[in-house]
C-alpha cells in the first residue's frame, strides 16, 4: 500500500462515528497520568465569581494566560470522554470547561485573537496553538456523541477561526501551527476558507536545511512543533508529501541524542539552547509515523520520549496505540552536519559534540552521567578574544577551529584640506577614515582528535607574546571533582601545572589534564561569564600550546 492510500485510508477510519472511545492499546500509566491532570486543574482553576479571572488558572508568576484554557479543555475534555478515567462522563468537568472556556470568550480580541501575557498581544500564533487542542477535544466530541461538549467548545473555534484566516506569524514554526489548526477547522466545518489559508502557508515551502533541521534548530522545542503541526496538516489536509520533512527531521534527530536519550541542544538558535531535555515532545509525530511506516526506529525514538503521550491525541488517532517492534537507536556513529555546522560522535554512552563556527563551546562531552557543559578559552587581547572560531570542520583524523584576530591603534585623521571635528557619535564611524599603526596580531586555533579510550584537544594561541590566557572546562552540577585547587569565585577551581582532575557522578568518571596554572587570571576581560556549574581553568600565555587529555577510569 503507498503511503497517499494508507494515508486516505486511516483518515477515512478517523471518521467513523462511535459511540465509545478505543482504549485497549492505553497504558495504564497513560491513563493515571489523565486522572493527575484533572486533579491539578481542578485544584487550581479559579472559581471566585468577582475574579476577572474565573475559570482561568494562574502560572507561578500569578499571570493569566487564555492559552492555559487549551489545556483545560485538552485534559478534561478527554478525561471526560474516555470511559477508562475515574472521571468519565462526571458532569463537573462540563462546568470547568464551560467556566474556562466563557473566561476566553470574554478576552478574545475583535480580530478574534488571544493574548499571551508574557509577550505577544492579539496573537495569531498563540491563538493557533490554543486552537490545536480545543479541535482533538471537538473531533473527538463529535466521534463519541457528545453534545454537551460540541455545545461547549465548537462556538469558540468558529471565534478564533477569524483570526487564524487573517493574522499573521513572527516566526517560521508559527506558520505550520497555524496551518495545523486551519486544517482541523477545516475538518470541523468544512469549506474553503480554511482550507485556501492553509494553503497560502504552504505554498511558502517547508524551512528546512539540506541536514534535516528546520531553520530556528530547536531540538527540543519548535522542532517539535514543527513536526506536530506538519504531521496533523498532513492528515486532515490529504497531504502525505509534508510527511517527508517529519521524516527528514526524526532522521536527523537520531543522530541528536546522548546517553540515556537526552537531546543535543547545542545547536539551538532559540531559548532551549544548552538546555536538558528529554524527546517527550517528539512522541506524536515519532508514534504516528512509527505505526503509518511500520518503522522500528521511529518507534524507538517515540518510546524514548514516552512521557510525552497525550491521552486526547491517542483517543483521536486510535492507531498510536498499536505496538511496533522498536529497533535500536544509533549509538555508534560519526555524524557530520555540513550546513549545520557540528560534528556528532557517539561511542555508546561518550557522546561528544563539536561545533565548527560561531560558538564558544566548540567541544561538548559526555560520559554516561557526566557532563561536561564545554570547552572554551578566552586571551586578554583587546578585549575581544573569546574564541568563536570562524572556520573549521574535520581535518586529517581529527576537527579543527581557527580564529584571527587583530588589534589596532589608530592615527589622527588627516587634517587636510581643514581640521575635522569629532562629535561625540562619530568615533566608530572615523575608523575606516584613519591609518592604522601598531597593529597586534593574535591567531587562536583548537584540535579535537579521538581515540580507543577519550578525545585530546590541543588549545594554541600565538602572534602576540606575553597574552594572558584561560581555559575553562565547565562540569554541569551534582559530581565530584578531585585534583584541583579552589580559586575566590564560587564553584571556580584551577587544575595545578603537571595535574590530573577527576569528575565522579555515580560510577562514571572523566579524566582531564595534565594542568597548568601560571595565572590566577580566569575571569578574563572581554570573556564571556562563567558558564553554570563546576568551571576547572588552566592558565597561561601566550604563545600558549596546550593538550588537554579527556579520558574515562
Amino acid at each position: 500500500m503507498t503511503r497517499r492510500n494508507w494515508l486516505s485510508a486511516a483518515g477515512a477510519a478517523a471518521q467513523v462515528v462511535s459511540a465509545q472511545a478505543q482504549t485497549s492499546g492505553i497504558s495504564d500509566a497513560v491513563i493515571a497520568n489523565a486522572n493527575r491532570g484533572v486533579e491539578n486543574l481542578l485544584g487550581r482553576q479559579v472559581l471566585d465569581p468577582k475574579s476577572r479571572f474565573r475559570g482561568g488558572i494562574a502560572d507561578a508568576d500569578g499571570l493569566f494566560s487564555h492559552g492555559t484554557v487549551g489545556a483545560i479543555v485538552e485534559v478534561f475534555g478527554a478525561a471526560y470522554l474516555c470511559d477508562r478515567t475515574k472521571y468519565y462522563k462526571n458532569p463537573l468537568l462540563i462546568e470547568r470547561m464551560q467556566l474556562a472556556v466563557d473566561w476566553v470568550m470574554r478576552g478574545i480580541s475583535k480580530e478574534g485573537n488571544i493574548d499571551l501575557p508574557i509577550t505577544n498581544f492579539n496573537s495569531t500564533p498563540d491563538t493557533a496553538f490554543f486552537t490545536n487542542p480545543v479541535a482533538t477535544i471537538a473531533v473527538l466530541a463529535r466521534r463519541y456523541k457528545a453534545p454537551e461538549v460540541t455545545a461547549i467548545v465548537e462556538p469558540l473555534l468558529r471565534r478564533v477561526g477569524q483570526g487564524l484566516l487573517h493574522g499573521g506569524v513572527h516566526t517560521p514554526n508559527h506558520r505550520w501551527v497555524v496551518t495545523s489548526a486551519l486544517a482541523q477547522l477545516h475538518e470541523l466545518f468544512g469549506g474553503t476558507e480554511y482550507l485556501n489559508r492553509a494553503n497560502q502557508w504552504l505554498n511558502e515551502g517547508i524551512d528546512m536545511d539540506p541536514d534535516g533541521q528546520f531553520s530556528e534548530r530547536s531540538t527540543t522545542v519548535y522542532n517539535t512543533v514543527s513536526d506536530r503541526g506538519l504531521t496533523i496538516a498532513a492528515i486532515k489536509l490529504k497531504r502525505p508529501d509534508l510527511l517527508e520533512y517529519v521524516r527528514r527531521n526524526l532522521d536527523s534527530m537520531m543522530y541528536l541524542l546522548h546517553p540515556g536519550n537526552e537531546v543535543v541542544t547545542e545547536i539551538s538558535k532559540r531559548q532551549d539552547k544548552n538546555v536538558r531535555a528529554k524527546p517527550d515532545r517528539y512522541w506524536f509525530p515519532a508514534k504516528y509515523l512509527a505505526v503509518q511506516d511500520n518503522n522500528g526506529l521511529y518507534e524507538a525514538f517515540a518510546q524514548a520520549g514516552i512521557n510525552g503521550q497525550q491521552l486526547s491525541l491517542l483517543l483521536e488517532y486510535p492507531e498510536l496505540q498499536k505496538p511496533v517492534q522498536a529497533k535500536p537507536l544509533p549509538e555508534n556513529y560519526v555524524k557530520v552536519f555540513p550546513t549545520v555546522g557540528i560534528g556528532r560522535i557517539r561511542r555508546g554512552k561518550t557522546s561528544a559534540t563539536l561545533q565548527f563556527t560561531g560558538a564558544d563551546r566548540v567541544f561538548c562531552l559526555r560520559r554516561g552521567d557526566v557532563v561536561m557543559n564545554g570547552i572554551r578559552f578566552a586571551s586578554a587581547f583587546f578585549g575581544k578574544a573569546q574564541f568563536i572560531p570562524t572556520s573549521g570542520g574535520p581535518k586529517g583524523k581529527g576537527y579543527e577551529f581557527t580564529q584571527s584576530l587583530e588589534g589596532p591603534y589608530y592615527q589622527p585623521l588627516d587634517a587636510k584640506p581643514e581640521p575635522p571635528i569629532i562629535y561625540h557619535d562619530q568615533w566608530g564611524a572615523s575608523w575606516k577614515n584613519r591609518k592604522k599603526s601598531g597593529i597586534c596580531k593574535l591567531t587562536q586555533s583548537a584540535t579535537v582528535t579521538e581515540d580507543a579510550n577519550g578525545f585530546s584537544v590541543r588549545i594554541q594561541a600565538s602572534g602576540t607574546d606575553d597574552v594572558p590566557l584561560a581555559v575553562e572546562i565547565s562540569l554541569a552540577p551534582g559530581g565530584v571533582l578531585e585534583g584541583c585547587e579552589k580559586l575566590k569565585g564560587e564553584d571556580q577551581y584551577l587544575l595545578p601545572e603537571g595535574k590530573t582532575a577527576s569528575y565522579r557522578v555515580g560510577s562514571d568518571v572523566l579524566k582531564f589534564g595534565p594542568g597548568l596554572s601560571e595565572t590566577q587570571y580566569v575571569n578574563v576581560r572581554g570573556a564571556l561569564p562563567k558558564l553554570d556549574g563546576t568551571s576547572v581553568y588552566l592558565t597561561g600565555y601566550t604563545p600558549f600550546d596546550r593538550t588537554i587529555r579527556f579520558e574515562w577510569a
